[in-house]
């Protein structure tokens, strides 16, 4: 007698049938903020730091923008310390980001494109296509999108600049091979920098809905480290910070290397491979030949108050965002006893 089986995740994604169809923006909406106010009175405090005075700021206000590079070159020559203008020049450059420089935006097609957690869409509007991973999970009809403006991008400029709800989009997909896994007891840990994170939330969502957070009555253990520059650049950091609250075996640890220049931000700064030591059980890596660009923080502390730790040995780890970062998160990964097997990836730009 034939006995039907049950079909994995990875074989639901080779099996999604490639459909190109119209589309209709329902949504667009800034994620990030404007926070020039912010930047302007940390750059005098920097100042005020540095020479003393404030009123700096003022003199390279030429009335329709700021003279960055004749601040710095005063400053150089005021013997201000490198720190000092590095952290200016940073603050200079926020102030300088366009807004909105992050946006979610939601498209409604007819039929609904079925797709697994974690695949992507081609979206094609004003005859130019980029991929985007899908934010949100397979149950809800319409597809979104976590758009991070790229500066000279001809489709993200189209996306942030014109669109508005009911303009009219092609949409291709899916694609995609990095998919949740199907329920086991391993934990997750989720690996991600900047929009990185959007497959994850789907995939997250999901593993909630579906109850797939729990098997056999016992939780998993569920991990996001998610690494920005700003706090305002944390895609979705509300909707992980409500799973955080709700759910004890969930881990959120954002790490963001600027929010201090703008705030009292407490969290974790360094690299999101470099938070992940703090969090790993002890034994796991006590023998372990690390990096050098991770061996100064295997003694490294949790600045969150998380009683779990993660065991690489019985986790599954998924890594996604810029191409070079990956890289590093895979590598860093393998070094710390993550199995291949138990590995998925994804890389863009």
């Amino acid at each position: 007698m034939d006995v039907s089986r049950h079909m994995s995740q990875h074989e639901r994604a080779e099996s999604m049938r490639l459909v190109t169809d119209d589309g209709t923006v329902t949504l667009v909406e800034a994620m990030d903020e404007s926070r020039n106010d912010e930047i302007l009175a940390a750059v005098r405090d920097q100042l005020s730091r540095s020479v003393g005075d404030p009123s700096w700021l003022r003199a390279v206000d030429s009335g329709a923008d700021y003279e960055w590079g004749r601040l710095y070159e005063r400053l150089r020559e005021a013997d201000a310390s490198q720190e000092r203008i590095d952290a200016i020049r940073t603050l200079a450059e926020r102030f300088e980001r366009p807004y909105p420089s992050l946006t979610r935006v939601r498209v409604a097609v007819d039929p609904p494109i079925d797709f697994v957690p974690g695949q992507y869409v081609t979206l094609r509007a004003h005859g130019t296509p980029r991929a985007y991973s899908i934010a949100n999970s397979p149950s809800e009809d319409e597809l979104e999108l976590c758009i991070r403006r790229v500066p000279g991008g001809r489709l993200t400029s189209e996306l942030f600049v014109h669109s508005k709800s009911g303009d009219s989009v092609v949409v291709r997909g899916p694609n995609g091979e990095m998919v949740l896994d199907d329920p086991s007891e391993k934990d997750m840990v989720f690996l991600a920098t900047s929009t990185g994170v959007a497959p994850f939330k789907s995939m997250i969502d999901y593993t909630f809905e579906q109850g797939w957070d729990t098997v056999d009555g016992d939780p998993r253990d569920i991990w996001l480290f998610l690494g920005c520059g700003w706090e305002d650049d944390l895609p979705y950091d509300a909707q992980f910070r409500a799973y955080d609250r709700e759910y004890d075996h969930f881990h959120y640890v954002p790490t963001l290397s600027r929010e201090r220049l703008l705030t009292e931000w407490d969290g974790e700064t360094n690299y999101v491979q470099q938070v992940l030591l703090a969090y790993i059980e002890s034994d796991a890596i006590a023998d372990v030949e690390l990096p050098s660009s991770l061996s100064a923080y295997r003694s490294a502390r949790p600045r969150q108050d998380v009683d779990a730790r993660i065991d690489p040995a019985e986790s599954e780890l998924y890594a996604c965002g810029m191409s070079a970062m990956v890289r590093v998160l895979v590598r860093a990964g393998r070094a710390v006893g993550f199995e291949d097997a138990e590995m998925q990836y994804e890389g863009f730009g």
